[in-house]
């Protein structure tokens, strides 16, 4: 263990160029059976980050460094990659894996360092009494969960009573995040819920699928990642499931999910956090000071996906915060507790989303002491295997708080209370 840490540190300090004075780890993975999604996510981060020092010079004046250390989505070497590169002046995390995050949350707590999980990670964390180094806006998966029932029942004249809904779901922290809600939800819209477990990494479903087959739910959630969603979408055709009753939480609703299924994925649907595709100002910039310059991510093949477009929003709230950082501290050069009030202090809006080239492209939000979660809505989009293209088919639909905000202040309190944790913002 000690040896390979210090190869990471080694491996950090010379991928960290001299000038960088703002340094943002990218805990990414880029082989293993969830790659599929981690390199496009990872490209899109890191390209945002370089237009950002190429066209701009950086943030405030500052270089931004964003070494990766390569995870594998195995949570303990993504421990391991956290443990090599915090002394390097780390401003904050974006581990892009549950598992991970569930095990560094105590760990930046102790050490002061942000953790930002954009649609995934602990849900509980929107609570910023309780967790004062974590921040998961704009949404998370409790949010996730309530828009796709909000959606079906919209579907259903409001009234889902007497149906049953299947949720297929990765067996892991990850994947078990959502059942808690949607049986609070289902105890009070009246559909019945059945839970269907799929092992790591989710390449064998046929037991899965014979069930669904069998029980002939009427719609089936997917909270997949990885090789179990383009399985899972297959099985689905297989057995000509109706796709267009088929919804996938965001990390399900993906290019690589619904290609190797050809046209048997056309009509799969899923939520979305963000826009994507290529239409809009920013990828301009991009061109001229990213891609024309040799100074892409990776292969560059994965630019305007879905999993790029958000690596490079995570990117962007990273930034924007590094900014309001700046300014609370009147000086380019921040530390990790400066950061963390910045993205305490954070305010996206819509007009500054345009002027930063993303118009229309994700919900404004308002971060405050208590609240790290934001507002919380979600798209859909549906799936086009003619076109090969994904088509927002709502606009933001709102979770139901009603429901959820009791679940969040319940779950963060026994956090609290098993740590020994003070509520602040009083």
């Amino acid at each position: 263990m000690r040896k390979t840490l210090t190869a990471l540190a080694l491996a950090l300090a010379a991928a960290t160029p001299a000038m960088a004075e703002l340094v943002v780890p990218n805990l990414s993975y880029r082989t293993g059976p969830y790659a599929p999604g981690g390199i496009p996510y990872a490209d899109g981060f890191n390209d945002y980050f370089t237009l950002l020092n190429e066209r701009d010079g950086g943030i405030g004046g500052e270089k931004v460094a964003t070494p990766e250390c390569e995870t594998a989505y195995n949570t303990e070497k993504g421990v391991e990659c956290y443990e090599a590169t915090k002394g390097s002046g780390a401003l904050v995390y974006n581990p892009l894996s549950t598992g991970i995050t569930y095990q560094l949350i105590p760990k930046v707590s102790a050490d002061k360092i942000p953790l930002y999980t954009p649609g995934y990670g602990r849900t509980s964390a929107a609570n910023g009494k309780v967790f004062e180094w974590v921040f998961n806006y704009p949404a998370n998966y409790w949010d996730g969960a309530s828009v796709a029932i909000k959606y079906l029942l919209d579907q259903n004249g409001g009234d889902l009573s007497g149906k049953k809904i299947a949720l297929v779901y990765h067996n892991s922290a990850y994947g078990k995040e959502p059942i808690r809600t949607l049986t609070e939800l289902s105890k009070k819209h009246g559909y019945t819920l059945v839970e269907i477990p799929v092992d790591h990494p989710g390449q064998e479903q046929k037991s899965q699928w014979l069930q669904i087959r069998r029980d002939k739910p009427d719609y089936v959630l997917m909270w997949g990642w990885g090789v179990m969603n383009a399985v899972a979408i297959q099985e689905a055709a297989n057995i000509k499931y109706p796709m267009e009753n088929f919804i996938g939480i965001w990390w399900s609703g993906s290019e690589n999910d619904v290609l190797p299924a050809g046209d048997g994925a056309n009509g799969y649907k899923s939520l979305a956090m963000h826009g994507t595709g290529m239409d809009y100002p920013v990828y301009a910039d991009l061109k001229q000071y990213v891609y024309d310059t040799g100074k892409a991510s990776g292969a560059g093949d994965q630019v305007g996906s879905v999993l790029y477009s958000r690596g490079m929003y995570a990117a962007l709230v990273i930034s924007e915060a590094i900014r309001k950082a700046q300014e609370l501290a009147g000086a380019s050069g921040i530390n990790a507790a400066q950061l963390r009030d910045g993205f305490e202090a954070l305010e996206i809006t819509e007009e500054r989303m345009a002027e930063l080239g993303l118009p229309n492209f994700g919900q404004p939000f308002k971060a405050s002491c208590e609240d790290h979660g934001g507002p919380g809505a979600a798209l859909i989009q549906q799936w086009d295997a003619t076109a090969k293209k994904w088509s927002l088919i709502t606009g933001f639909i709102a979770p139901d708080d009603e429901v959820l905000v009791p679940l969040v202040m319940e779950d963060s309190a026994a956090f609290a209370a098993e740590n020994s944790i003070a509520e602040r913002c009083n």
